[in-house]
């Protein structure tokens, strides 16, 4: 004990733990006692800490966080389930294998607060459904700039990731048509595929084609031929712009209820066909505009369709999973349900039963 001043004692500050912290050291008549204490803080203590961080050993360096958005882009980036040509026609995934599989691929949707584009709300037809930027069309060649660059569209690549291979856009609007062919005709496209009715309970895209001949904007747009197919129309099409013209060939493709499936998966494989052995396909001019009502479901089916087709065939697997995936990289939410995930997988099994034999798996 300590005599302090007034005659009254106090306990002696109590060393702290030796293996974290060393005591200064004081003069021989004043050191405490050696017994176990614990490490406390006195106001006025004359006890100086000192630590010691040698015996901390090495510290691991903190790891950074990915955002969602990066965990989001890695996944598309990434993931893979390649099924070869007997596998898919034998031994498939189960239909709660798919929809497992499916649930798991991010949307990879565009939030409205990230597409920096004033003005951009009147030409959407859905609020939600938004052309991701990176790779959205961006017009401003025959048009004045008056209405901005914006149309609710996006490259998407095709088989082997060539790139611009497609553009996937919505069906047009009353405000959009004359956007819809400055971007035929800015492209160079020289094929059109329609997926969905004009009107399904309610509109789902306008009339942007002529009966016979029209004017949309600067683009003069006159019908050269109609032919009726069993599930879908083909019309020839010439576009002028000036004193220019170009052909352009518009398949309508009407048997697709919005959201679902078509009845059977024959339709779909022939209208696969008629698109790989166009004449305006071989001459390989500007990409394939893809359109439905939103731009993401059915016609996201349609091009997964055709490049799982060429896989197959040059390759002899394919890969569904990955095929979305680029999709979604491109254009969120391409492929919008689980059904239409099985309904590629079923598709593209009956399209590997149909191949000739040869050397792939």
């Amino acid at each position: 004990m300590v005599q302090a001043r007034g005659g009254h004692s106090r306990a002696q500050p109590r060393a702290p733990l030796p293996l974290r912290a060393a005591m200064t050291q004081l003069p021989p008549d004043q050191a405490p006692a050696k017994k176990h204490v614990r490490l406390q803080e006195r106001r006025g203590s004359n006890v100086a800490l000192m630590l010691d961080v040698r015996s901390l050993g090495a510290v691991e360096p903190i790891c950074s966080v990915r955002t969602p958005q990066e965990v989001t882009l890695h996944f598309l980036r990434t993931a893979r389930h390649p099924l070869t040509r007997r596998a898919l026609q034998h031994q498939p995934p189960s239909p709660k294998q798919l929809e497992e599989e499916f649930l798991k691929i991010p949307s990879n949707f565009v939030s409205p607060e990230d597409l920096d584009i004033p003005g951009h709300a009147s030409k959407d037809r859905y609020k939600t459904i938004l052309p991701n930027p990176q790779s959205r069309v961006c017009l401003g060649r025959a048009q004045s700039q008056e209405d901005g660059d914006y149309i609710n569209a996006n490259y998407i690549r095709g088989f082997g990731g060539k790139d611009k291979a497609y553009i996937a856009t919505q069906g047009p609007m009353p405000n959009t048509v004359s956007d819809f062919w400055e971007m035929v005709w800015q492209e160079e496209t020289s094929l059109i595929v329609m997926l969905t009715q004009l009107r399904e309970g309610k509109e789902k895209c306008v009339h942007y084609w002529p009966t016979e001949e029209e004017t949309y904007g600067p683009f003069r747009i006159h019908v050269q031929d109609v032919r009726e197919r069993p599930e879908y129309t083909v019309r020839q099409l010439t576009i002028q712009h000036q004193e220019e013209r170009r052909s352009v060939k518009h398949i309508l493709f009407s048997a697709w209820p919005d959201h679902q499936t078509p009845e059977s998966a024959g339709p779909l494989l022939r209208l696969v066909a008629e698109v790989e052995d166009s004449p305006e396909t071989a001459a390989n001019t500007g990409p394939v505009v893809v359109h439905c009502s939103a731009g993401i479901g059915r016609t996201g089916c349609f091009i997964a369709t055709r490049i799982g087709c060429q896989q197959l065939k040059a390759l002899g697997e394919v890969d569904i999973l990955g095929i979305v995936c680029q999709l979604r990289l491109d254009r969120g939410g391409m492929i919008q349900t689980a059904e239409q995930y099985r309904f590629l997988h079923h598709t593209l099994a009956l399209y590997a039963a149909r191949l000739p034999e040869g050397p792939g798996p």
